[in-house]
């Protein structure tokens, strides 16, 4: 039986992987930090299916003893800060968590398990101020912000130990991907959690940023599908994961409101607070070579990525309400 160790299990795509790999039969070693405090509710579901373990990207030493222990055929590196915008208030912890942690995660590996495979998770951020659209794996980089510059380095180290020690190492550069199980700290959650509050009646406004801000934004379980294929190739190669399509934040507002039979004019409130300090210029995934390579697109549209999102927060509001 193929072993997995998942850093960040209990995050959103960390959560929707496990899962893929439990039905693939792969026995999931569960890796969460140990500095800080972390919520199992993502996986709270398959905790009697996956072994968890404790560890600190800042500790080589950590890193080694979780390979060393349980001897991994894969490890999916998913655990980092993932907010862009929290990444200004704290660019030195983003830097060594997201950047250095992965080249840790690969010293260990070059050194002690070469035949694990390896699968950074990259971000579109990278890209940040991009020259033109749509993006691709070709596509210079121009981080914007500490996240976006700590993924590149990661992502570039990953490129670096692949071609130089020869393992079978890949990033997946992978658009906005958003579900029920997002953190409530992000502006698509925070607009779904919000909305329903406010049809039960808990809450009378949303404040938000940028209403014109435009992202690709896709589902993340159909994207852990190509974190999975990127990892069961021949040939190990870096891939931009996306739906190809962008829309605004206000027509996210729009559909998530009016599936609950509101308009989001009555209680959506710009509030300068929540602009970026730099916003990003438009951001829109070339899936080709994914499509091509690894036969994989997204299934879930737009529309039913957000009916997903108000149906599961209405249910999640109203049992808050019933605790």
């Amino acid at each position: 039986m193929a072993k997995a160790l998942i850093l960040g299990v209990n995050g959103q795509d960390g959560s929707y992987l496990a899962e893929l790999l439990i039905r693939k039969g792969t026995e999931v070693i569960g890796w969460v930090p140990s500095n800080i405090p972390i919520s199992t509710l993502n996986i709270s579901h398959i905790l009697e299916e996956i072994k968890l373990v404790k560890g600190n990207l800042k500790d080589v030493d950590s890193i080694r003893e979780s390979v060393d222990v349980h001897k991994p055929d894969e490890i999916y590196n998913l655990a980092s800060p993932s907010s862009p915008y929290a990444s200004w208030q704290s660019s030195l912890e983003v830097s060594d968590v997201t950047g250095l942690g992965a080249a840790r995660i690969l010293e260990v590996i070059r050194n002690y398990c070469p035949q694990t495979r390896f699968y950074q998770a990259s971000s579109s951020e990278i890209f940040g101020n991009p020259e033109g659209e749509p993006q691709n794996e070709e596509t210079p980089f121009r981080p914007r912000n500490p996240y976006g510059i700590a993924k590149l380095f990661a992502h570039c180290m990953t490129m670096l130990y692949r071609e130089k020690f020869g393992l079978y190492a890949v990033s997946g550069i992978l658009y906005n991907h958003e579900s029920p199980r997002r953190g409530l700290d992000f502006v698509t959650r925070k607009i779904t959690h919000t909305a329903a509050k406010i049809k039960l009646g808990f809450e009378k406004e949303l404040r938000l940023g940028n209403l014109e801000a435009r992202r690709d934004w896709g589902y993340a379980k159909d994207y852990t599908k190509a974190i999975w294929l990127m990892m069961h190739q021949n040939k190990p190669e870096d891939y931009v994961i996306g739906s190809g399509e962008t829309h605004s934040v206000r027509e996210f507002c729009e559909l998530a409101f009016g599936l609950l039979e509101l308009d989001y004019r009555d209680f959506v409130v710009c509030d300068d607070r929540f602009f970026r300090p730099l916003e990003a210029k438009q951001m829109v995934a070339d899936i080709s070579k994914a499509a091509n390579n690894l036969n994989w697109e997204p299934k879930t549209n737009f529309k039913t990525l957000v009916k997903l999102m108000v149906e599961a927060d209405l249910e999640f509001a109203a049992s808050q309400q019933r605790q």
